[in-house]
């Protein structure tokens, strides 16, 4: 059901310390010190290719309700979506111009359980001619990544073929597994963990949990990568929920902090993102600080998103969504809420092309307080 809008607290009162490198390569400007709660951005200019300061975001269209438990999404080459139901372990088609479902089918050897279940979505680069989806989901065992062939041509609910696991042995827990896939501009996939509660694991190399991975579409580690023979590619994360490039190929993370700090992080190759003997921002030598954090009453962010030269990033228990303006590698404006509780938890946000967003709520995750018409995906106009 949908709730009465809130009133949209400032940026002020949410965001404490955004800064980074400037845009051009120089030294940063000094900062304004900050006060609790306020905001801090760099004071170097913005480069000429920085977003206004200040956005909007209207409702378009509500394409579809009812979904269960919804957690990845992503867009097939026609456009339509492609949502994975993390309970149900379920992928489901949505035609986005009629809102039509289709069950493509189950994904065997799920094993639902906390925040564990069916996660992330990828559709291959190569769909066009392999027709492969990609999915990061939680088995008995462990969190695994595999692809499945996808046969429209076959009856609804039977489209799915047999998993084909390209890597497994990602550390599950009850929570922070972790969970979002996508594919990078370099047709590479990468892959968000969490630490699954141990936080000894993000700092430790050899394990897979609490990083961001890296690797072919068959699963091997990628020439470039810190380590020849790892698909590691950064460490130190607590439990990285969103994924996203900007226009100069650049990526960024969204993670969950603790009780203190959620973050938004621009990800470097080798880079250590400091949990557990850092969270937010820290200066301590040898970690990179954020580029941009929030309480966690704010935010606990999941899905993000590069459109309109900002990042949007979905928040779970902020019930909102933050838009980040950018200028090169820091923020160009205090990030600004929208949607402030009125559709509750907001679990993945997508880019549609020019203007659009996809957004997909997250109230029947099991922390929610579900109403008429959860869960939902809405068509967002945004500047």
């Amino acid at each position: 059901m949908r709730r009465p809008a809130l009133v949209i607290a400032s940026a002020a009162a949410a965001l404490l310390l955004t800064a980074g490198c400037s845009a051009d390569g120089g030294a940063p400007a000094p900062a304004a010190p900050a006060s609790p709660g306020s905001p801090v951005a760099s004071s170097a200019a913005p480069s000429p290719s920085a977003p206004p300061a200040k956005g909007s975001v209207r409702v378009a269209a509500t394409l579809t309700e009812g979904l269960k438990s919804p957690w990845g999404a992503a867009l097939l080459p026609d456009g339509d979506l492609l949502v994975s139901s993390r309970d149900e372990a379920t992928i489901t088609r949505v035609d986005t111009e009629s809102g039509k479902r289709t069950s493509l089918g189950t994904v065997p050897g799920v094993a639902p359980a906390g925040e564990g279940g069916l996660l992330g979505l990828a559709v291959s680069p190569s769909y066009a001619s392999d027709h492969q989806v990609y999915a990061y989901f939680t088995t008995e065992s462990d969190n695994r990544i595999a692809r499945l062939l996808y046969d429209e041509r076959k009856p609804a609910g039977r489209q799915l073929g047999a998993p084909d696991t390209i890597l497994r042995g990602i550390p599950k827990g009850t929570v922070h597994n972790g969970g979002r896939i996508a594919f990078g501009p370099d047709r590479m996939l990468y892959a968000g963990t969490g630490e699954t509660g141990d936080r000894g694991l993000a700092q430790d190399r050899a394990s897979l949990a609490g990083k961001i991975l890296r690797m072919t579409p068959d699963g091997q580690p990628v020439h470039g990568n810190p380590s020849a023979d790892s698909v590691v590619y950064s460490y130190g994360h607590r439990n990285v929920q969103g994924l996203a490039w900007d226009g100069q190929r650049r990526l960024w993370a969204a993670e969950f902090g603790q009780d203190t700090w959620d973050e938004l992080n621009l990800i470097e190759p080798g880079k250590n993102y400091g949990w557990p003997v850092a969270e937010g921002r820290a200066g301590k030598p040898g970690y990179v600080d954020p580029v941009a954090q929030w309480k966690t009453a704010d935010a606990s962010p999941s899905g993000i998103a590069w459109a309109r030269g900002s990042i949007w990033m979905a928040g779970l228990r902020g019930e909102r969504l933050w838009r980040i303006p950018l200028a090169g590698t820091e923020p160009s404006a205090a990030p600004q809420p929208f949607l402030q509780g009125r559709y509750g938890r907001l679990r993945t946000v997508l880019a549609a092309g020019g203007a659009g967003l996809w957004l997909v709520t997250g109230e029947t995750d099991g922390r929610g307080t579900p109403g008429a018409g959860d869960d939902r995906i809405l068509r967002l106009a945004v500047t």
